[in-house]
C-alpha cells in the first residue's frame, strides 16, 4: 500500500472521537467550524462525515473553480439550501460570514454548514461576533499521544522527534519527515500568513520563529527579540499573536493569585509541535536531540501541548515566583486545581523549589510526566506517569469526588 494511503487510513483511526464530536455539534448548531493548523486532518474529518449527511456539498476555497461558485454566494446558498455545505479554507473568504449570518437567519436548520479554517475564530473576520449563537467550534490538532496509544500506533521516540503531524509521524524515515517539516514551515511563512492579509517579510517571520524555538519554554522576551530583529516591542507582540492564532505557537500565561509573593508576569512560549521545533533548530535525529540544550524543554512543550489540546474546557498557566519556585503547568477545571511537572529523565527527582511551590499552590493532585512505561508514586501524593497516560489521569482526577 502506498504511504499516502497508509497515512490516510491511520489518520482515519485516530479522529473517530472528533467525528463523533462533529456529528454532535451538527445536531445542535446551524454551522460548525473546525479550526486547526494545515495538514492536521480537517478535510479528512469532513470526508469521513460526508457519508452520514444527505446532499453533502464540498467546496475548496483554494480551488479557483470552487471559489468562482461563490461569486454570488446568496444565490448559491439559496439554490443549495437543502444541502450540508462544507467550505474548506474559509479564511480565504472572510467576507462570507456576513452572508452566512443572513442565510442562517432565513433557515436555522441544524447542520447546514461545515467551515474548515487554518486560523483562529478571532482571526477569521471575528466570526464569533457575526455568527454568535449560530455556530459551534471544534479545534482539531495533530496526533496526540493517547490517540495513537489507543490504536497501538504510539512510538515515543518517533513521536517526540517527528511531532504529531500525520505526514511527518507516519512517513518512512527521519529524512523524509524532516523534508516534509521543512516544506511545511516554508509554506506557512511564505503563503499561509500572506493569504490572511499580513504583508510581512517571510525572512523576518522565519527569523522570529527560529529565535522563539531557541527560547522554547522560556519566559518570552519581546524586547530582546525586537532588538535582534530590528523591530519594535509592539511589533514583536503582534507577530506573536499571529503565530498563536495560526496554531504554530502556544502562549502559556502565568498563574494569577492574590498574594504578596512576587510572581513572574510574562508568558512562556512554546512551538506547539515538537517536530516543527526540532526542524527550526535543525536537529537531525533523536540522538542529536538528546545532546541538544533544548532536550528538556522539548519534552516539557510536548507534554504541555498534549494536555492543552486534550482538555479544551480547562484553563492553563504556569507558576514561577521571583525566587525560583516553579510548576510547569497548572490545570484549572471543575473547581479543581491540578499541578503538572515535566521531567525528561526516566528517574525524575523533585527539587526543593518545586516542593515549595506545591505548598503554596496546594493542588488537589500533582503529576510528574516522564518517559516511563508504568505510573508510580514518587513523593506523598505526587504521581509519576508517561505522556500517553497523563491525559487519562488528569480527566480521572477532575471527575473524581475527592
Amino acid at each position: 500500500m502506498q504511504i499516502e494511503n497508509v497515512i490516510y487510513k491511520m489518520h482515519e483511526l485516530v479522529i473517530r472521537n472528533a467525528q463523533n464530536l462533529l456529528m454532535e455539534h451538527l445536531s445542535i448548531f446551524p454551522a460548525v467550524a473546525i479550526l486547526g493548523p494545515r495538514q492536521c486532518g480537517k478535510s479528512t474529518l469532513a470526508r469521513m462525515v460526508s457519508g452520514h449527511l444527505p446532499n453533502f456539498l464540498y467546496l475548496d476555497l483554494q480551488d479557483r473553480v470552487d471559489l468562482a461558485k461563490l461569486n454570488e454566494p446568496e444565490l448559491f446558498f439559496q439554490y443549495n439550501r437543502h444541502s450540508t455545505i462544507c467550505l474548506d479554507e474559509v479564511q480565504q473568504l472572510p467576507d462570507i460570514f456576513s452572508v452566512l449570518r443572513s442565510e442562517i437567519d432565513k433557515d436555522r436548520r441544524k447542520g447546514r454548514f461545515i467551515l474548515l479554517g487554518s486560523a483562529s475564530r478571532e482571526l477569521i473576520q471575528k466570526s464569533s461576533e457575526t455568527l454568535a449563537g449560530r455556530i459551534g467550534y471544534i479545534e482539531l490538532t495533530p496526533f496526540i499521544s493517547d490517540e495513537l496509544d489507543a490504536e497501538n500506533l504510539f512510538d515515543l521516540k518517533k513521536y517526540w522527534y517527528r511531532g504529531g503531524y500525520p505526514e511527518s509521524y507516519l512517513t518512512q524515515n527521519d529524512y523524509t519527515s524532516a523534508l516534509w517539516r521543512e516544506n511545511f514551515i516554508r509554506t506557512y511563512v511564505e503563503r499561509d500568513i500572506p493569504q490572511l492579509g499580513f504583508n510581512i517579510s517571510a525572512k523576518l517571520l522565519t527569523r522570529m520563529l527560529i529565535m522563539t524555538a531557541h527560547g522554547h519554554g522560556q519566559i518570552f522576551n519581546a524586547s530582546g527579540i525586537g532588538q535582534s530583529l530590528g523591530v519594535t516591542h509592539p511589533t514583536v507582540k503582534r507577530y506573536l499573536d499571529i503565530f498563536e492564532q495560526t496554531f504554530f505557537l502556544r502562549v502559556l500565561p502565568p498563574f494569577e493569585k492574590n498574594t504578596r509573593k512576587r510572581l513572574v508576569k510574562s508568558p512562556k512560549v512554546y512551538v506547539r509541535d515538537s517536530g516543527l521545533l526540532h526542524q527550526l533548530l535543525q536537529i537531525s535525529d533523536f540522538n542529536a536531540l538528546m545532546g541538544h540544550p533544548v532536550y528538556g524543554s522539548s519534552w516539557e512543550g510536548m507534554v504541555i501541548e498534549n494536555i492543552c489540546s486534550s482538555l479544551p474546557m480547562a484553563r492553563f498557566s504556569f507558576y514561577r515566583s521571583a525566587v525560583g519556585e516553579e510548576i510547569d503547568l497548572i490545570v484549572e477545571a471543575k473547581g479543581k486545581l491540578l499541578a503538572v511537572e515535566c521531567k525528561a529523565s526516566p528517574a525524575p527527582q523533585l527539587t526543593k523549589e518545586f516542593l515549595k511551590a506545591l505548598e503554596f499552590i496546594k493542588p488537589h493532585k500533582c503529576f510528574v510526566v516522564a518517559p516511563v512505561t508504568r505510573p508510580y508514586t514518587l513523593h506523598k501524593e505526587v504521581q509519576v506517569c508517561g505522556i500517553n497516560h497523563i491525559v487519562r489521569e488528569l480527566r480521572s482526577a477532575l471527575n473524581s469526588d475527592n
